[in-house]
């Protein structure tokens, strides 16, 4: 069992989260916002985000070490699960509905990766490659499709999104509904137009422009 956190620590802790939330809402409006525009988004003093975080590259740099935290997180529960069609579609679901992945994609390129984030960035690959090639060899979704294929999903579901949270959730698991129907083998009806997205294609956006 965790130790509670002590009253001030509690507080930073609180105060962190408030930072972060403002920081993505601020940075998915407009990756070149200033630090300044997450401060008064969060409702704290410029001087009191500076004391948490070194600068927007130290804040942009926490956000996607979060975002891949909560991605290894979910691709971890959908692994363990036995039936390799659910572990495929609980995988992707999650990911959808933990909404990390428009902030990483949105926010790529815009920093300089950290060793820790680069350390993130291969095991959240490494998870979501088993979970596909599984599905893959079992045969629960079409064979021709690539990890890099799922990646893309995620982008085109993420980027749905309406001014209602609420109404965002409900819209992107309709198109993602389609989008699972369409990978699963019986649905195949021919075969896939080129080559599906290649790794160096997908992480060409993280050198920083």
């Amino acid at each position: 069992m965790s130790t509670p956190l002590s009253g001030r620590k509690a507080q930073a802790a609180r105060n962190d989260e408030v930072i972060l939330a403002a920081a993505r809402t601020v940075f998915m409006r407009s990756p070149d916002a200033p630090i300044a525009a997450v401060a008064q988004e969060a409702g704290v003093g410029i001087s009191a985000l500076y004391r948490r975080f070194a600068g927007k590259e130290d804040l942009l740099a926490t956000l996607c070490a979060d975002g891949l935290r909560r991605f290894i997180a979910v691709a971890d529960r959908a692994a363990q699960l036995a039936d390799p069609w659910d572990s495929f579609a609980s995988f992707v679901e999650g990911v959808i509905e933990e909404d990390t992945h428009s902030l990483t994609v949105h926010l790529a390129g815009t920093f300089t990766p950290t060793p820790e984030l680069s350390e993130l960035a291969q095991e959240a690959s490494d998870l979501g490659d088993a979970i596909v090639e599984r599905a893959v060899a079992a045969g629960a979704v079409r064979d021709d499709l690539v990890t890099e294929d799922v990646a893309m999903i995620f982008e085109q579901v993420t980027a749905v999104r309406v001014d209602d949270p609420a109404r965002t959730r409900v819209l992107r698991a309709r198109y993602l509904a389609l989008l699972l129907d369409a990978v699963r083998p019986g649905a195949r009806t021919r075969t896939l137009p080129g080559p599906g997205p290649t790794g160096a294609e997908l992480g060409a956006r993280w050198i920083p422009r």
